[in-house]
């Protein structure tokens, strides 16, 4: 385990949600006191996740509600990724989306139009509620041409009960009966992260991205060029599952706490 100080100084700071700030929905030891100090120095900071569900409002109550207060400017999702994405490939377009107000949410803010007749698009977010139904229309939607893309590729997700199948396992369904592959937008997709980077307006030489997962948060954080740390506080627990990576993170720590007198 690495806890020697960071090069820094950092001017930015990118965090992962679950896992970093919050585990179960309660916080993380000492969380609070990171998510206060970066605001003490005025550091800019985005909050991240793959999590496509909920709106940033939601995320903020929800943050608030587990004793971190994050602004809700400070919150981008995958959800809000992917229509950054959109937008920038085809203004004023149309998509059949499965899944929650989050994903429907940001699209609508974008403009686009959600349909069944003929989208550009059909989009695959997360929801708690796949059905039969609406993964036949999305199949049907892409055999006749609309674009595949998804999310996040995340496989499973986290619940108080368990793993659920997530994102990733109902796009591998979909991409089985089509023989299209999703374009993902989300972590570890780098074009999320230089998304997040133009809303603080950072450079990658001076920000740092933390996770709790080697496949997804460090990365993207390594394929966007960010100084990378990985906490041992959520999906990943130990030095081993580490090791069985080809790459590294630049640091690894317990949780944020180690990296309050980072900042």
């Amino acid at each position: 385990m690495t806890n020697t100080p960071p090069p820094g100084p950092f001017d930015s700071w990118l965090s992962d949600m679950d896992g970093v700030l919050v585990h179960e929905g309660a916080p993380v030891p000492g969380a609070n006191k990171f998510i206060e100090r970066l605001q003490e120095a005025e550091k800019r900071f985005l909050v991240l996740t793959n999590n496509s569900i909920y709106t940033p409002r939601d995320l903020h109550v929800r943050l608030k509600n587990s004793g971190l207060h994050v602004p809700l400017e400070s919150i981008y999702t995958s959800a809000l990724a992917m229509a950054d994405f959109l937008k920038s490939q085809r203004p004023g377009g149309s998509a059949y989306v499965i899944g929650e107000a989050g994903l429907t949410t940001a699209l609508h803010d974008i403009d686009y139009i959600l349909t069944d007749y003929r989208p550009d698009y059909v989009v695959l977010g997360e929801t708690r509620r796949y059905d039969f139904a609406s993964i036949t229309t999305a199949v049907r939607l892409i055999k006749d041409g609309a674009r595949f893309v998804c999310t996040n590729p995340d496989a499973t997700g986290p619940s108080q009960d368990g793993l659920l199948p997530a994102t990733g396992a109902v796009a591998a369904m979909i991409s089985k009966a089509t023989g299209k592959e999703p374009y993902y937008v989300g972590k570890p997709n780098p074009v999320m992260m230089r998304h997040a980077l133009r809303k603080l307006q950072a450079h990658s030489e001076s920000t740092v991205m933390i996770g709790d997962r080697m496949d997804t948060d460090v990365l993207s954080g390594l394929e966007a060029g960010l100084h990378t740390v990985l906490v041992l506080s959520g999906v990943t627990n130990t030095m081993d599952e580490v090791e069985q990576y080809p790459f590294r993170p630049n640091h690894v720590t317990d949780s944020v706490a180690d990296l309050i007198d980072w900042i």
